[in-house]
């Protein structure tokens, strides 16, 4: 007896002393829910604080599935089933689980109608939530507006498991403006069902999707908060314990300054098809950068819906595309790649003759002005770049070499990753000997190709990106930059974000990628920038429509035949930088279907330098406002010219691209896979249900109890009858 007594007694002390903080947490467990509160993303800004990229609160109707199926079992009985074919341990097995669609169409929407909130869905993807994510609730109706809203909070709609959350979604600030650079979020592509496992209640956080959204993630993304709930003894939710708030991520401060951002996207939509970038030469900071035809990345937001979606990838003219950084053939512009290899090899005194053309093989390759009906003479360097002689260049290209070209081109960044790591980015190509016996081993290189590539044709791509950090080298003097988007970025409290090892994440130092000056003396690179110069402002030279007044600027003209797409396209190009003893900007526009560089890219250019030298004077006031996506009807439309009220109407010879000569461009490509909203289905329409009615569910139990959310909104209950069917005449919920 005695033994027994203790051995009870040790028992005893056992449980209640020597694991009683053990069985205190486990009960503790038992009598609270946890709520995944999402982190709030840090806001993206332009280089003086201007914030682009904000948060705002979204009111959503969610179902928490499981909590659905458990009060639909409290209510009605055993819930119905379905049957599916899954993969067991690799073999195919029939599989039954609550069909969540009746339970939803029969349990729920009946008295959501009766309210008259409910909402068409799509039923198949509903089915496969539940299969496959059931940690995370289901987006009934997603950013709701004041009147549903206040319908939900009016009354009481007495269903467990349907809930209305607030989530912080995006707002770019300004519409369409910048929307090739800042990108879009959207849902992740997989639930995190370890860390969802974690939580009574998940609510995820968005993904970036594509460029600065998706290349700064890491960094924009903050940390969840958890909310504690207090459960009573039969697992009802009672209250709120307390909370540990999330954080916001931190902030992104771009390199571009939204004034002139939005001084080139008011210039470049003169045009259907075009990029257009503008950069600081003296450090390679992207100022602006532009794209048309644009799109709202508001409309992703928080998910695009089907059709929206299929309209913006049917859209002939490819708004979703960065022509910006795609690649096209660059035609007349690349003769300053070509112009240095040459100075590489000591060609500045070289002296070439036009006499409307040059002969390599059984190929006679025009000069432009043969179809004009006369020759350029005898030209040397600057004036060979002034007028923009194609034989000259054929020779002196050849002269270089094609070794020579791409080395050059290498060192400006043409055909290499920028490191900007912007969605579908193209590198571009510089063709030579070992990419002809790679690519096209039928062929041998020969001093036609290197012709070709010598005025910027054949397989010679370039983007307007690439062709601003080259003109930016130039216009310092021989200095190139890696490009620069992102300037810092900055936790709340306005300290630098730091990496693993302690130091600043995204240092503000300008990156070099090569100096030219440890090739060419300081007098060869300035013969470069003569020619430029002649381009614009001496009469004869093809962009005489960029010229200023009071300021002096220098560029090139180009214009070149590609297929994009299997559509054949004349693209326009002018780069240039301005001032030109002191160069404070660098602007490169590409038009597809512009007739000529000069007088389609030239005003274009002129526009933005205009404007934003102006601004720097305090002469002009570039307002920021919201933007619609830039669209046109016809966007294959051939420009012949370019102009603006006030513009510059001088008059320049225009070159023209050889026909003979066809390249297929390199489109920015889009990999970035939205949160797209499917269409409802016929299983998910509540018009469908209008008559006959479904047969109700007859409830065999009490209700369940107030949910949670309900509770922490402050809706107060009202005794709920069994959902019985409403008048025939009641007016039907609508999407």
């Amino acid at each position: 007896m005695l033994m027994g007594m203790g051995a009870l007694g040790l028992r005893l002390w056992w449980i209640q002393v020597a694991h009683g903080a053990e069985w205190t947490a486990q009960l503790r467990g038992s009598s609270q829910a946890t709520v995944r509160i999402p982190s709030v993303r840090g806001e993206i800004r332009d280089r003086n604080g201007l914030a682009l990229v904000q948060n705002r609160a979204s009111y959503e109707v969610d179902f928490y599935l499981p909590e659905m199926v458990k009060g639909y079992r409290e209510r009605f009985g055993p819930p119905p089933l379905t049957e599916y074919r899954a993969i067991i341990n690799g073999m195919p097995k029939d599989q039954k689980e609550p069909d969540i669609i009746q339970i939803v169409n029969n349990g729920i929407v009946p008295r959501l109608d009766n309210l008259d909130l409910a909402r068409d869905y799509n039923a198949g993807q509903l089915a496969r939530h539940y299969r496959n994510d059931t940690e995370v609730p289901f987006s009934y109706i997603k950013d709701i507006d004041f009147r549903t809203m206040a319908k939900f909070s009016e009354h009481d709609v007495g269903l467990p498991g349907v809930d209305i959350a607030i989530k912080p979604v995006r707002s770019y600030v300004y519409g369409a403006l910048a929307a090739h650079i800042l990108g879009y979020v959207g849902a992740p592509d997989d639930t995190n069902k370890e860390e969802a496992r974690k939580y009574t209640f998940y609510q995820g956080d968005v993904d970036g999707k594509s460029n600065i959204e998706k290349s700064m993630d890491e960094y924009l993304r903050g940390k969840p908060g958890v909310r504690y709930l207090r459960r009573n003894a039969k697992g009802t939710i009672e209250g709120v314990l307390h909370e540990d708030p999330p954080q916001q991520g931190a902030n992104v401060f771009l390199t571009l300054d939204a004034r002139i951002q939005a001084t080139a996207e008011e210039a470049l939509r003169a045009v259907s098809r075009a990029g257009a970038v503008v950069i600081d030469p003296n450090n390679g900071n992207i100022l602006a950068m532009v794209s048309v035809p644009s799109f709202d990345p508001n409309t992703f937001i928080p998910s695009i819906k089907a059709k929206d979606w299929k309209a913006l990838q049917k859209d002939e003219g490819d708004p979703l595309v960065s022509r910006a950084v795609s690649a096209l053939p660059p035609g007349s512009t690349f003769k300053l790649i070509t112009s240095l290899a040459g100075l590489s090899k000591s060609l500045q005194n070289a002296r070439y003759n036009c006499s409307g053309g040059v002969s390599y093989g059984d190929h006679y390759f025009k000069c432009w002005v043969a179809e004009k009906h006369y020759t350029h003479g005898t030209l040397g360097l600057a004036d060979a770049i002034k007028v923009s002689c194609d034989s000259f260049f054929y020779q002196y290209g050849n002269a270089a070499g094609i070794q020579s070209i791409d080395a050059v081109g290498k060192m400006l960044g043409i055909g290499e990753e920028s490191g900007l790591q912007l969605t579908g980015e193209q590198m571009g190509n510089l063709p030579g000997p070992e990419w002809m016996q790679v690519h096209h081993p039928q062929e041998r290189w020969s001093q036609a190709q290197t012709a070709n590539v010598s005025i910027g044709q054949g397989y010679t791509l370039v983007s307007p990106l690439q062709l601003a950090i080259a003109y930016a080298t130039i216009a310092n003097g021989g200095v190139c930059y890696y490009p620069r988007l992102v300037d810092k970025v900055l936790n709340q409290d306005g300290t630098p974000v730091l990496d693993e090892h302690g130091k600043v994440a995204v240092p503000q130092t300008p990156r070099v990628r090569s100096d030219l000056r440890n090739q060419l003396s300081r007098d060869q690179i300035e013969l470069v920038r003569k020619g430029l110069w002649k381009v614009v402002n001496e009469d004869g030279g093809t962009g005489g429509k960029a010229r200023l007044k009071d300021v002096q600027v220098a560029g090139k003209t180009g214009t070149a035949q590609a297929t994009d797409r299997g559509h054949k396209d004349t693209v326009a190009w002018f780069a240039c930088f301005a001032p030109f003893d002191n160069p404070k900007y660098v602007v490169a526009v590409m038009v597809q279907g512009g007739e000529h560089g000069g007088s389609v890219a030239g005003p274009i250019a002129t526009r933005i330098l205009e404007r934003t030298l102006a601004m720097d004077k305090g002469e002009f006031d570039m307002q920021v406002a919201w933007l619609a996506p830039a669209h046109k009807s016809n966007p294959f439309q051939m420009i012949k010219d370019v102009s603006y009220a006030g513009g510059n109407l001088a008059g320049n010879d225009e070159e023209d691209a050889d026909a003979s000569q066809n390249a297929d461009a390199q489109m920015a490509s889009s990999d970035a896979s939205p949160d797209v909203e499917p269409e409802a289905d016929s299983a998910g329409s509540v018009q469908r249900r209008a008559a006959p009615r479904v047969a109700r569910a007859v409830p065999v139990a009490a209700p369940a109890p107030r949910n949670f959310f309900q509770r922490l909104f402050g809706i107060r209950r009202q005794p709920a009858p069994a959902p019985t069917p409403p008048p025939p005449n009641r007016r039907r919920g609508t999407r």
